[in-house]
């Protein structure tokens, strides 16, 4: 057992490392660094409750997300014009919700009740496209034509082709849904990438291989934008009781698990279909929500 110095967490040194691996193998599948389900556990499992949690959480992203990046880039699966036009949109947000979380939602419970609303939206978004949407067989994506071609970027819409189809999506609506989640991904720490992932596949349509690529790098850049902010607030509440600033070991620990999960997510994503990979982001969304959501009023 050991104890982690800002959070005062106390637990086994490897425990941290192997939650992060285990959940960011199967959410970064569809582009999501797990950050969102790190953080209930740190809350719920570890007791670190404070503001500091968010950071830290940040943190785990910013030392996770590479690794998996890297391997999207390698088997040309990431669309790069979305991935800025998510950066651009998200950044701003990201300040925002990280000065909404320390002024607004400091107290535990309040915030609980926040994440929970946060993560069921995600979760029944999720759930509606499972339903609504019937899925093509897995047959139907060739390895040999499974990487992103022809990506272009105007002031009307982002495009490309993948695996014999052309895609779209309005860049005036990526920018406008990217500024927004960024200020929900600020507050509650997961860097807004857990958030517009689903938004991407069940509003705009485009297939969830294409997606996590330009999901994860947007979050690993509004990560660290985030946590230098939260840095910087820290000292502006250094006089009061909470304690803002991430606590980088506990982060870091998060993050080695998250780094080695992520890249073996990546490089499993193709050999599972689409539909199964929403299945499991949605009930392990759905799952934490309704968790936090009637604690609040228990």
């Amino acid at each position: 057992m050991i104890e982690f110095p800002v959070s005062g967490v106390e637990t086994y040194w490897w425990l941290p490392a192997l939650v992060a691996f285990v959940i960011s193998v199967f959410t970064s599948m569809g582009g999501l660094s797990g950050a969102f389900l790190i953080l209930p556990f740190q809350v719920s499992i570890l007791g670190f409750t404070g503001p500091a949690v968010s950071p830290t959480n940040l943190v785990y992203n910013i030392i996770a997300i590479p690794g998996g990046v890297l391997r999207f880039w390698r088997e040309k699966r990431m669309v790069w014009p979305l991935t800025w036009v998510i950066i651009i949109g998200t950044l701003p947000g990201v300040f925002i919700g990280a000065f909404l979380r320390i002024k607004y939602l400091p107290d535990p419970s309040a915030f609980k009740l926040f994440a929970g609303g946060v993560l069921l939206y995600i979760g029944i978004r999720l759930a509606r496209d499972i339903i609504n949407k019937r899925e093509k067989k897995t047959g139907a994506f060739e390895l040999d034509k499974f990487i992103v071609e022809n990506s272009k970027i105007t002031m009307s819409h982002v495009s490309f082709d993948f695996n014999g189809e052309n895609y779209t999506a309005s860049t005036p609506q990526l920018f406008i849904l990217s500024l927004l989640v960024g200020i929900v991904g600020g507050t509650y720490g997961i860097g807004g990438g857990a958030i517009i992932a689903p938004f991407l596949v069940a509003i705009s349509g485009l297939p969830v291989y294409t997606v996590a690529g330009a999901c994860l790098m947007a979050t690993f850049i509004t990560s660290i934008a985030g946590v230098l902010y939260y840095t910087l607030l820290a000292s502006a509440y250094a006089d009061s009781s909470m304690t803002i600033r991430p606590d980088w070991f506990l982060g870091a620990m998060f993050g080695l698990g998250g780094a080695a999960g992520i890249y073996v997510g990546a490089l499993l994503q193709k050999y599972f279909s689409a539909r199964i990979i929403k299945i499991i982001l949605a009930l392990c969304l759905l799952f934490v929500a309704g968790k936090y959501i009637i604690g609040y009023f228990t």
